[in-house]
C-alpha cells in the first residue's frame, strides 16, 4: 500500500516550504461578508484526515473568523501535491457551534490512492495534508504506526515528529489518551513550565469550553500537526479524553459534588473529541467502534473498552480486610484469593458490552482477511506481579489510601528479586517470614485492564479461537511497551498482543526512580510471569515475552500475508529539544493455528 517515493517528495516539500506555509497560516484571512469588509480567518491548527475507507476519507481543519460567527470554506482534493489534477472539491461552513472545526467526508475516491487536500477562502489557503484510501483485493503489505498516551505538559512530541518524517507509513492508529484532562498542577506536569508547556486552561477540564480549549492547545503543537498532515488517522478514545479511569457511569477523577453530573461531562468530552478528531459519525456520538478493511490482508476492528459498557474497576483495597485482619497469614491469603477471584471472574462483568461483542463476532466471522487486528485501549494479556511487589508499588504511588500494609507484605522489586534468587539457589538461611512472602501469589498489576475482567477477555479469545482467526491485539494505556502470547484460561494459544509505549506520559520509571534499573524491572516482570498462582492464573503463566518500562516511543506494524512484524521505536528523552531515536525491539507472529505466538526476528 505504501507509495514511498510520493510521500518522501511530499514531506520534503513540506520541509522546504515550511517557513512560507507558517507565514501564510499566520496571515490567512477570508471574506465572510463582502469585498469591502473581509473577515480575517486563521487556520492555526493545521489539517488532518482520518477514517479512510476504499472510496472515502474524512478531511479536517479549523477556520476561526476574527469576529466569531460562521464562515464559508472551500476544500479541494487532488491526486498531485501541486493541485494540478483536482479529483474532488466543494464548500462547507466553519460553524461557531462546532468550535469552527470543519469535517468533510469526501466520497467517490479511488481505492489505494494517495490524495492531497487543502481548505480555502478566496485567495487564502490552509496548509496541505496528504491522505490515502484503503486498498481492495490482494494486498502485499500495509504499514501501520501505533500511538498512545500523548500528555502535552509531560514532554515534547518527538514521537510524532519521528513518525511524520518517515516515508514508509500508510495509516496512523491512535489508541487513546490523545489529550489529558488534569489541571496545570496535575499528573506529569513537574517540568511543564520549564519546557513552556503548562496546560491550558489551568483548571481540570470539565465543561465543553474546557475540553475545546485543551484540544486547541494540543493541536497547536507543530509535531502533532505534522503527523496529522502526513498520515490519515484511525483513532479511539481511552479514559483521559474524559477523566482518569472512566467507566460506564463515572470515573476515578470525577467528583459529582464539585464537578457535576458525570453524564454531562462525558457528553461534553465526546462532543469535543469528535469536533477535533477526523472521525466519521457512527450511530450515536458515544459509539466509536468500527472496522477498516485493507483488502484481503487485514481487518482492523477498533473497539471501545471505556465508555459504552465498562463495569466499575475493582480495587484491591476492598479485599485487604481479609488479608490483613486475619491472625493466620495463610488463612488471610486464602480468603483474599477466594474473594478476589470470585469477583474478577464473575460471568456478568463487562468491558465491551453485549452489543459491541456481538458486532465484533459478526465482523470477524464475515472477514476473509488473513489477519484480524483489534485496536483497543488496555492490555489484554495477563501481567501479574508478586503480591509483595505490587503492594509496594501501590503504597509508593499512594494508591492504597489510608490502608497500612505491614512491611513484610510490601517490597521493592529489587529486594524481591534478591529474595527469589536466594530461594532458587537453595539458601538454607531463609526465614519463615521470607518463605511466607515468597509463598504469596502473583496477582494482576492493573485491574483497569482486561486483567480486571476475566470473563470478558475469555469471550473475545474464545470467539477468535472458535472462528479460527489469526488474532493480533493492539494496546496502549500503560505508557510502557509489552508483547505477549494470548492464551485462553485453558492454555490454548489464540494470538498475540503488541502494546505501544507512550508519546510522552511517563511509565514505571516515574514510580521506581533510580533504585531499580529498567532492564532489571523488565526481566523481573517477564521472569516472574511463570509464578502466577491464583486460581486460573497459572494457566496464563509465561505469556509475557517483552517489556520496556522506561522509554517513550511508537510502534510500527508491517503486515504481509506471511507475518506481522512489530518494531518498537524509542526516543531517549521528551524533556529536551534534542533527542536520539532508536529501534528497541522487533518481534513477529505468523499465520495459522500452529503459529499464533511471538517469534524472534
Amino acid at each position: 500500500m505504501t507509495d514511498t517515493l510520493a510521500r518522501r517528495r511530499f514531506l520534503r516539500g513540506v520541509a522546504l516550504s515550511g517557513a512560507g506555509a507558517a507565514s501564510s497560516l499566520a496571515l490567512a484571512a477570508c471574506g465572510g461578508g463582502d469585498d469591502d469588509h473581509p473577515v480575517d480567518v486563521s487556520f492555526t491548527h493545521g489539517v488532518a484526515s482520518g477514517d479512510p475507507l476504499a472510496d472515502r476519507v474524512v478531511i479536517w481543519t479549523r477556520a476561526v473568523p476574527a469576529g466569531g460567527g460562521d464562515v464559508d470554506i472551500k476544500w479541494e482534493m487532488a491526486t498531485d501535491e501541486a493541485f494540478q489534477n483536482i479529483a474532488k472539491s466543494g464548500s462547507t461552513s466553519a460553524r461557531a457551534d462546532q468550535d469552527h472545526t470543519v469535517k468533510v467526508d469526501v466520497t467517490g475516491l479511488a481505492a489505494g490512492t494517495s490524495y492531497w487536500y487543502r481548505f480555502k477562502h478566496e485567495d487564502k489557503t490552509s496548509g496541505v495534508g496528504r491522505t490515502r484510501t484503503l486498498p481492495t483485493g490482494p494486498v502485499k503489505q500495509v504499514k501501520l504506526v501505533v500511538f498512545s498516551c500523548s500528555n502535552y505538559p509531560a514532554g515534547y512530541f518527538h514521537v510524532y515528529a519521528e513518525a511524520a518524517r518517515r516515508g514508509d507509513l500508510d495509516v496512523a492508529v491512535h489508541l487513546g489518551d490523545y489529550i489529558y484532562e488534569y489541571g496545570r498542577d496535575g499528573y506529569a506536569s513537574e517540568q511543564a513550565q520549564a519546557m513552556g508547556r503548562p496546560s491550558e486552561p489551568a483548571n481540570e477540564i470539565v465543561s465543553l469550553a474546557d475540553y475545546r480549549r485543551r484540544y486547541a492547545q494540543y493541536r497547536s503543537d507543530p509535531d502533532l500537526q505534522a503527523v496529522h498532515a502526513a498520515l490519515p488517522f484511525i483513532a479511539v478514545w481511552d479514559d483521559h479524553e474524559i477523566a482518569n479511569d472512566t467507566w460506564e457511569s463515572g470515573a476515578e477523577n470525577h467528583q459529582p459534588d464539585t464537578e457535576g453530573d458525570f453524564a454531562l461531562r462525558k457528553a461534553a468530552a465526546v462532543r469535543a473529541y469528535h469536533e477535533w478528531l477526523p472521525t466519521r459519525p457512527q450511530s450515536a456520538p458515544n459509539v466509536i467502534y468500527r472496522s477498516f478493511d485493507f483488502g484481503n490482508l487485514l481487518s482492523l476492528h477498533m473497539l471501545d473498552t471505556r465508555v459504552l459498557a465498562r463495569a466499575k474497576q475493582l480495587s484491591y483495597t476492598s479485599y485487604f480486610g481479609a488479608l490483613l485482619g486475619s491472625p493466620d497469614p495463610a488463612a488471610g491469603l486464602a480468603q483474599f484469593a477466594a474473594a478476589f477471584t470470585a469477583d474478577v471472574a464473575a460471568p456478568g462483568r463487562q468491558l465491551m458490552g453485549q452489543a459491541q461483542t456481538t458486532w465484533l463476532r459478526d465482523r470477524m466471522a464475515a472477514s476473509s482477511a488473513t489477519w484480524q487486528v483489534l485496536g483497543q485501549q488496555v492490555l489484554m494479556a495477563p501481567v501479574h506481579l508478586p503480591m509483595p511487589v505490587l503492594l509496594g508499588l501501590l503504597a509508593s504511588t499512594g494508591q492504597l489510601g489510608d490502608v497500612e500494609i505491614p512491611a513484610q507484605f510490601a517490597m521493592d522489586p529489587a529486594a524481591y528479586a534478591r529474595l527469589v534468587a536466594r530461594q532458587q539457589a537453595g539458601d538454607p538461611t531463609l526465614t519463615a517470614q521470607e518463605r511466607a512472602v515468597l509463598a504469596m501469589p502473583c496477582i494482576p498489576y492493573n485491574l483497569d485492564s482486561w486483567d480486571g475482567y476475566w470473563a470478558a477477555r475469555e469471550t473475545v479469545l474464545g470467539m477468535a479461537r472458535q472462528l479460527d482467526k489469526n488474532l493480533v491485539v493492539l494496546a496502549g494505556d500503560t505508557h510502557n511497551a509489552w508483547a505477549s502470547d494470548l492464551r485462553d484460561q485453558d492454555g490454548n494459544a489464540v494470538g498475540v498482543e503488541f502494546a505501544a509505549s507512550s508519546v510522552t506520559s511517563p511509565g514505571f520509571e516515574e514510580y521506581l526512580g533510580d533504585g531499580v534499573p529498567p532492564a532489571q524491572l523488565a526481566a523481573l516482570l517477564t521472569g516472574l510471569a511463570n509464578l502466577s498462582t491464583l486460581p486460573a492464573g497459572s494457566k496464563w503463566a509465561g505469556s509475557l515475552k517483552y517489556a520496556d518500562t522506561s522509554l517513550r516511543g511508537y510502534m510500527v506494524l508491517t503486515v504481509t500475508p506471511e507475518r506481522i512484524r512489530a518494531d518498537w521505536q524509542y526516543v531517549d528523552t521528551v524533556h529536551a529539544r534534542g533527542y536520539r531515536a532508536s529501534l528497541g525491539k522487533s518481534l513477529a507472529t505468523l499465520p495459522g493455528a500452529a503459529q499464533r505466538k511471538l517469534v524472534e526476528i
